[in-house]
């Protein structure tokens, strides 16, 4: 099951600054996730920031993440530089194309 751009790209970070394995990464932002109520396929840049914040850094912990409080301040910076070019993004989408092309329909 493929993730948004925002989840695939946070597991891919956590991936490679930690020793978890991809299933384990994938695992253990999807377990926050639930925590949070939120979709793996859905979720926002903005809202992984928080549950970054919040959740993470406790999943994190109990796998044996290092200072995993350092880890999370520098996925949500991540996220923040994500959620511009996510944003960035979104005005080039076929369906805002064919809005302007549409006037606005």
């Amino acid at each position: 099951m493929a993730g948004s751009q925002a989840f695939e790209w946070l597991c891919e970070a956590i991936e490679a600054d930690t020793s978890l394995e991809r299933l384990e990464a994938r695992g253990t932002v999807r377990i926050a996730l639930k925590e949070a109520g939120l979709d793996a396929r859905s979720v926002t840049p903005a809202e992984l920031a928080v549950v970054v914040q919040k959740i993470l850094p406790r999943e994190l912990g109990q796998r044996g993440v290092a200072d995993e409080g350092a880890l999370c301040e520098r996925l949500r910076s991540g996220l923040g530089h994500l959620e511009v070019d996510v944003g960035r993004a979104a005005t080039h989408s076929p369906d805002a194309i064919f809005r302007r092309l549409g006037g606005g329909l």
